[in-house]
């Protein structure tokens, strides 16, 4: 069967920028409750994110770890909206897509 494009946004891109942006806040001190508030996430699958239950069939290239990076930076100081967040994981989906910077493990 062939996997549509949205398919594979949903399935496989989302998720795998939400568990790099989990693990990203994680790694810069905020806590798993805050994470899921900011993301609209619950708690369990902010666990899941970082425990590689979910999102973990793509390894990003660097130039979208920086994105990520930035974007948690932004998360972490406050300075988010959900219209930023939808914009930012909307450029990041693009930029994975149009540049093909990501392989999936498959």
């Amino acid at each position: 069967m062939v996997k549509v494009p949205c398919q594979e946004i949903v399935w496989d891109i989302i998720p795998a920028i939400q568990s790099a942006l989990a693990a990203e806040l994680v790694n810069n001190g905020v806590p798993q409750n805050k994470i899921a508030k900011a993301l609209s996430l619950a708690p369990s699958a902010v666990s899941q994110y970082l425990s590689g239950k979910r999102g973990f069939k793509i390894v990003f290239e660097d130039d979208i770890k920086a994105r990520i990076a930035e974007l948690a930076d932004d998360i972490k100081a406050g300075n988010t909206t959900d219209e930023m967040l939808e914009s930012e994981f909307c450029t990041i989906c693009r930029s994975i897509r149009g540049k093909n910077s990501c392989s999936a493990e498959r």
